[in-house]
């Protein structure tokens, strides 16, 4: 009995052995040199050229399943690169002029021209040599048009004019708040930044939302608003008191 065991004993390494032999020849066969591309981020690729290709040698066995693995990986993800995001447009080219702004207006080359002038309340300008021009609801490109125009008839062969806005009017509070009346307008405010300008709520302040009333071409639109809403030039905020 002893025997026997040994001798199953010797058979089954030997098997052990042919197998494993079997395995490594499979794996160490050699055969001509396979070019293989080692997989690279597409931002390098892109900053440093096309990657170059490693020479392998590829005789079946683990190495040709990890080629053959290379092979059928999905193509990396194209990079996309965002243009530029356009400059923001100015606030000022789509304001519409009320009495209360105050204008820069350049007459370039014309000095007794450039000067600073301010909306009176019948929504005009006052400039030397052209006299009042109506600025109410124009934008500042209309104005300066408008005061070219004027420049132009009898004055300045080829006038050039830039108009910017120099101050805001005014915007109103009123209600509860620790301060009401009248404040400068800064641009970007919203209801919340006025109630903190007006010294912020009194204790029987309602703090949801305020009456916000907008006057624009000789009209007027009140609406009940949150504070996150944006404030123009000219516009009443009421603040309500709350009931409980």
């Amino acid at each position: 009995m002893p025997v026997a065991r040994a001798f199953r004993w010797s058979i089954s390494a030997a098997s052990l052995a042919a197998s494993a032999a079997l395995a490594l020849g499979g794996c160490m066969q050699t055969a001509g040199p396979v070019a293989m591309v080692q997989p690279r981020p597409d931002l390098d690729a892109m900053a440093y050229g096309a990657p170059q290709p490693v020479v392998v040698a590829d005789g079946g066995g683990a190495i040709s399943a990890l080629r053959n693995s290379f092979a059928s990986a999905p193509a990396p993800m194209p990079v996309g690169y965002a243009a530029p995001m356009a400059a923001p447009v100015h606030y000022d080219a789509s304001y519409h002029l009320d009495a209360g702004d105050k204008l820069r207006v350049v007459v370039y080359g014309q000095e007794g021209l450039t000067n600073s002038y301010a909306i009176d309340a019948g929504g005009s300008i006052t400039m030397p040599l052209i006299g009042a021009v109506p600025a109410r609801g124009r934008t500042t490109a209309g104005l300066a048009g408008e005061i070219a125009a004027r420049l132009r008839n009898g004055y300045i062969r080829e006038p050039s004019v830039a108009v910017e806005i120099d101050t805001y009017r005014p915007f109103f509070i009123l209600g509860e708040v620790s301060a009401p009346g009248q404040y400068p307008y800064v641009p970007n405010m919203t209801v919340e930044s006025a109630v903190a300008i007006a010294g912020g709520f009194s204790p029987r302040a309602k703090r949801d939302v305020v009456t916000v009333t907008h006057s624009e071409n000789g009209g007027a639109m009140r609406a009940v608003v949150p504070l996150g809403t944006p404030l123009a030039p000219g516009d009443t905020v009421f603040v309500g008191e709350r009931w409980f």
